[in-house]
């Protein structure tokens, strides 16, 4: 079979920043506030990239960081602005954000995290299987699971939702080996993610929480 090198994007949403949990306790938050979309949350997220001779993920020097600093209406709906910030990436690590400062417009639209273009980059309302990207071999699908799981991070112990994305040959609908995964918190936000290449089931980056400030 043709060997592909195609990244799947990871749709960074929601970061973490300066109050650490470290208790065994699971934590739980306000249902009204899924994504924790409120001006003064932050989040900060430490990257571990696969070590292909133990198999073990190890911590790599980028942090990416991410602040709620103001809303905006954009079209007459109130969206959050996000900073955020990585530092560390100066070696320019597959996967891992560019160094650097960018800002994000997000809101809550019934269960849909969207962007100010529309896009989605997350849901946890809705199991149906939406496209990612489009490629001329195969395509690339994202899905809500029907199942939760207690993820433990350096921040704590999260009961979360999660979603698959993978990638499908156009020729024969054959699965491809990589699949990413998107594990968010009810009241929190994102808490771990993957970064795969499709050829591999294996992913090359994991990103946890390492710390957050939750002000909702």
């Amino acid at each position: 079979m043709k060997t592909f090198s195609f990244i799947f994007c990871i749709a960074f949403v929601l970061f973490s920043c300066t109050e650490n949990k470290t208790s065994g306790n699971i934590e739980n938050a306000d249902d009204d506030n899924f994504y924790a979309l409120t001006v003064g949350n932050s989040w900060v997220y430490k990257n571990y990239k696969l070590n292909k001779d133990t198999n073990a993920y190890d911590l790599t020097p980028v942090i990416d960081s991410a602040s709620i600093v103001s809303t905006e209406d954009i079209n007459g709906n109130t969206y959050f602005k996000f900073r955020r910030l990585t530092t560390g990436n100066e070696t320019k690590i597959t996967f891992c954000n560019e160094n650097g400062e960018r800002f994000e417009f997000l809101r809550d639209s019934l269960g849909f995290l969207v962007n100010e273009e529309g896009k989605v980059k997350f849901t946890h309302t809705s199991f149906d299987e939406r496209i990612f990207g489009e490629n001329d071999d195969f395509n690339i699908y994202e899905a809500l699971q029907e199942d939760t799981e207690e993820v433990t991070v350096e921040s704590g112990i999260f009961s979360c939702v999660f979603s698959k994305r993978y990638a499908v040959l156009n020729a024969n609908n054959e699965f491809l080996p990589g699949k990413d995964f998107f594990y968010y918190a009810d009241g929190f936000g994102l808490i771990y993610d993957t970064s795969s290449f499709v050829s591999s089931d294996k992913p090359t980056i994991i990103r946890r929480l390492d710390s957050y400030k939750i002000i909702n």
